[in-house]
């Protein structure tokens, strides 16, 4: 497989000086195109603050990180928003559906900022939908939806515009056992068919689901095993 992403002695350092915090400590890491990968940790190991990178949201204090062999910290800020709108599809714990939206119209939100017209945004965020099981919700708004429902429609968001590669943070978090179960399927199924998945979860059980665990403690890497 392709190398994807290449991170080196990469820091994430706030109020650096006597009383800094190092979110990230001198992190480095591969990952291949194709990959399942759960990083996994406790609240405040620095996971989320990694995934920020990975994705984009923000920019390490010091340290490289190569996406698909381009060094993003040479990038201007237009083109690391061009990147995550179509090269990263985001699944958050929260969400983040705009409740004034259907569950169709919030699919098709970030096809408008990828200039996709009206005819095929609605194709994809059909076809996304159905992938779901959510063509009937599709004009519920989240509000009409169990939050079940809703974090599959922010799975059919991240997944409309087929982007390469997926980062979800943990997507199961506000979810029951069975609930979660179904996301991670869906995950799956994304992974099989050849996007690139990252996990971000506290859960040693859903974890385990992904190929490949990168665990990470105090902002450093304390374990990274395929299974």
């Amino acid at each position: 497989m392709a190398l994807l992403i290449d991170i080196r002695d990469m820091y994430k350092i706030y109020n650096p000086g006597e009383n800094e915090v190092r979110a990230l400590d001198g992190v480095s890491l591969t990952i291949d195109r194709g990959e399942f990968v759960a990083i996994v940790g406790q609240s405040g190991s620095g996971k989320s603050t990694l995934m920020n990178m990975i994705g984009l949201l923000d920019l390490p204090t010091s340290g490289t990180y190569l996406l698909d062999g381009k060094d993003v910290s040479r990038f201007s800020d237009d083109e690391l928003s061009d990147i995550r709108n179509k090269q990263i599809g985001f699944i958050f714990q929260g969400f983040n559906l705009i409740n004034s939206l259907t569950a169709q119209a919030n699919v098709e939100l970030p096809l408008i900022y990828r200039g996709i017209r009206g005819e095929e945004r609605r194709k994809l965020s059909l076809s996304a939908l159905e992938r779901v099981d959510l063509t009937s919700r599709k004009h519920h708004l989240p509000t009409q939806l169990s939050g079940g429902q809703q974090q599959r429609v922010a799975i059919a968001r991240a997944v409309a515009a087929r982007p390469p590669m997926i980062l979800a943070d943990e997507p199961t978090g506000n979810l029951d056992s069975s609930t979660g179960q179904e996301v991670m399927h869906v995950l799956h199924e994304l992974h099989e068919e050849g996007r690139t998945i990252i996990l971000i979860t506290h859960d040693d059980k859903i974890a385990e689901t992904a190929r490949r665990i990168i665990r990470i403690h105090d902002g450093k890497i304390v374990e990274d095993r395929e299974k």
